[in-house]
């Protein structure tokens, strides 16, 4: 079902149910593709179809969010940004001890 949103001066709202959206939708992509980068490396056609339902719900969720697409793409792509950085970092094979490298992979 879709997500409705509070009208304001100017349009649609960030409420919380918005931004939960968003961060799922973040992880699953980031997730998704992590698991086809995997899957591509070693672990086999599984996490290439994995990652692929991943990709697919990261879809789906991101929008759920009612929004015009380019008002939509510029809230979504700042949070994924936010969201992708760590999870990168999180999800290498090297650890990051430069915390500059969170930041910029």
């Amino acid at each position: 079902m879709p997500v409705r949103w509070k009208s304001g001066r100017n349009g649609a709202q960030m409420t919380p149910l918005v931004w939960l959206i968003f961060v799922t939708a973040a992880i699953l992509e980031v997730s998704g593709d992590a698991m086809i980068w995997k899957g591509l490396r070693g672990w086999g056609w599984a996490a290439i179809a994995a990652g692929g339902l991943m990709l697919a719900s990261y879809g789906l969720i991101v929008n759920l969010v009612k929004w015009k697409f380019a008002k939509l793409l510029r809230v979504y792509v700042a949070g994924f940004a936010v969201v992708s950085s760590p999870l990168a970092v999180w999800s290498s094979t090297k650890p990051c001890r430069n915390p500059r490298g969170w930041a910029w992979g």
